[in-house]
């Protein structure tokens, strides 16, 4: 799958559906005469490492001439001052109610205009490591943040012999322009305090404007991605997948769908004390072919937390680049990072993709099972979803509590239990999309469906060792599910100390209102946005369904009103 970013005369005009007013704005900038390509990661590193605030770190790059740089690069930090995280108050996306494509196409015009003093660095990457999933990315960005150019470059894929070639047998697809996102950290405009950025998702482009924090411009660019996936036959997936092989040479492949903190990079890269054989397809970002069920990563490192990673883990000698971290000298005189979030919360590193060495770009095995991973209390560490609208319908729903990698308003309580559909913030088009796409993947390809608790259960800590066993478990078809007391859709795997109490007034209480604040969601998806992200009727009459049986065969209906 390949994009466009060349036109004949004659498909340059208002009709191709390519071209929007916000595209054409901020492609533009890309051709000025105070823009400066860079053509490659040693040249981006270069630029990095002679950025002023740069700190060059003693610690060297594992292996640094497999990812096209030089063997003598060190791992450059980069601090942010008081931002350290992304900002969802300062989202506006093209085509939803209220935003208006010529307002803040003149906010992008007049910002593009500032910046035409400045030099100008020009990147292009790769989005999607297979060829059956490729998309072209550009990014301009002004002198003085070559950090973010350098990071971005090593979040993608650097267009070197391989990838060129690969791209270049690419599959084409239809009216698909390549991706375009115009960024200027410096940008500052008092209707706009906390920043601005402006998504027009079908076009494939991007104004990212007062935002220095290198995770706006990875999730900003992979929020077009995806958005061109779904358009495109794709089912896009903020979640980890990996494959077990089994002694009898079976397989399976699962995905953990999960926000930030909820477990899923850690059960992506378990090798369960080497009881199989585990490849690992990525731990964040990936597409699932709804035709094949084969699936595609679109990134080749990892952009992870540094807060479980102190001075002297064996991870950090795959580290490439930090953020917002400390730097100290330590017992040799070499300049090294603190981590474990001492100088912030949200420290972050981006590491090398030999930190996986059970690494795969593609996995054309279908997947054979979707796990969301939840943090809400009343659930029990895993129950199997039965029924395909539920399945669905509770990705849609998925509650957890808010990553510390969000940047909130002021007033906005950072520990209250919140619900973000199939765990992606970054979606611009109709929730509706995801719905019906993983419906389909479990209806017409089997999918089973899984809800993993890794958090509490009525404040008892879940044990990771709990939550892996649970995956080895069903990996290996001896998990014994059982029906939850006729609850409708789905099934319990009994545990020992968390084992729900239906005869208990209080668990119940809580489990009603779990549930009834996932009929709330679905309900206000109905109004909000002007019901853009409105779901099909059957998904609310499901959960309705299913909090109906949890009463329908015990005499405590006067516990709630149901």
């Amino acid at each position: 799958m390949s994009t466009r970013n060349q036109w004949n005369t004659r498909e340059i005009s208002s009709s191709n559906t390519v071209f929007s007013r916000m595209r054409t704005t901020i492609e533009s900038a890309f051709w000025g005469n105070n823009v400066h390509n860079i053509e490659n990661l040693k040249q981006a590193y270069q630029l990095a490492k002679n950025s002023p605030g740069t700190i060059v770190t003693d610690m060297p790059v594992y292996e640094p001439e497999k990812i096209g740089l030089d063997k003598d690069s060190k791992v450059l930090l980069f601090n942010d001052g008081d931002v350290s995280a992304r900002c969802a108050q300062a989202r506006r996306i093209l085509g939803s109610p209220g935003i208006s494509e010529d307002e803040y196409s003149a906010v992008v015009r007049e910002a593009i205009y500032q910046t035409r003093t400045k030099k100008l660095y020009h990147i292009q990457s790769c989005i999607g490591l297979d060829k059956d999933f490729m998309i072209k990315a550009h990014l301009l960005i002004p002198e003085g943040h070559e950090n973010i150019a350098y990071n971005w470059l090593l979040n993608f894929q650097e267009f070197n012999e391989e990838y060129i070639r690969m791209y270049e047998e690419s599959k084409a697809i239809g009216n698909e322009g390549d991706i375009y996102v115009f960024s200027d950290p410096d940008w500052k405009n008092e209707n706009y305090p906390v920043g601005l950025t402006i998504f027009d998702p079908n076009h494939n482009c991007a104004a990212l404007l007062g935002m220095r924090y290198f995770g706006e411009h990875k999730k900003g660019t992979l929020t077009l991605a995806w958005g061109c996936a779904n358009r495109n036959g794709f089912a896009s997936c903020h979640a980890g997948q990996k494959r077990y092989t089994l002694k009898d040479g079976r397989n399976f492949v699962a995905g953990v769908f999960g926000l930030s903190g909820s477990g899923k990079s850690t059960l992506t890269h378990a090798k369960h004390d080497g009881k199989y054989e585990v490849m690992v397809l990525h731990d964040d970002a990936f597409v699932i072919s709804v035709e094949d069920g084969s699936s595609v990563a679109l990134e080749p490192s990892y952009f992870d937390k540094t807060q479980d990673y102190p001075a002297g883990c064996d991870d950090n000698k795959y580290l490439i680049t930090a953020q917002n971290c400390g730097v100290t000298i330590d017992d040799k005189g070499n300049k090294t990072l603190v981590t474990e979030d001492i100088r912030n919360g949200n420290g972050r590193a981006i590491k090398s993709k030999l930190w996986t060495t059970n690494r795969l770009d593609k996995f054309e095995n279908p997947v054979n099972a979707i796990f969301w991973i939840m943090k809400d209390e009343t659930l029990p560490p895993v129950l199997k979803l039965t029924n395909n609208i539920l399945a669905a319908t509770m990705g849609a729903t998925l509650a957890t509590k808010r990553s510390s990698a969000e940047r909130l308003l002021q007033g906005v309580d950072p520990d209250a239990l919140v619900i973000e559909p199939y765990a992606n913030p970054f979606r611009t088009y109709p929730l509706s999309d995801d719905y019906l796409k993983f419906k389909e993947l479990f209806e017409k390809r089997a999918v089973e469906c899984y809800i993993i608790n890794t958090g509490s259960f009525m404040g008892k800590k879940i044990p990771k060792e709990i939550t892996l066993g649970i995956l080895e478990d069903i990996v290996d078809n001896k998990a014994n599910f059982v029906s939850w007391n006729e609850i409708f859709g789905m099934q319990i795997q009994e545990l020992a100390g968390f084992i729900p109490n239906l005869s208990d007034k209080k668990y119940l209480e809580a489990l009603n209102n779990r549930i009834q604040d996932r009929i709330n969601f679905i309900k206000n998806k109905e109004i909000d946005l002007c019901g853009r992200d409105a779901l099909p009727k059957e998904a609310l009459e499901a959960l309705v369904k299913m909090k109906e049986s949890i009463y329908s065969h015990i005499d405590l209906k006067h516990v709630v009103n149901i």
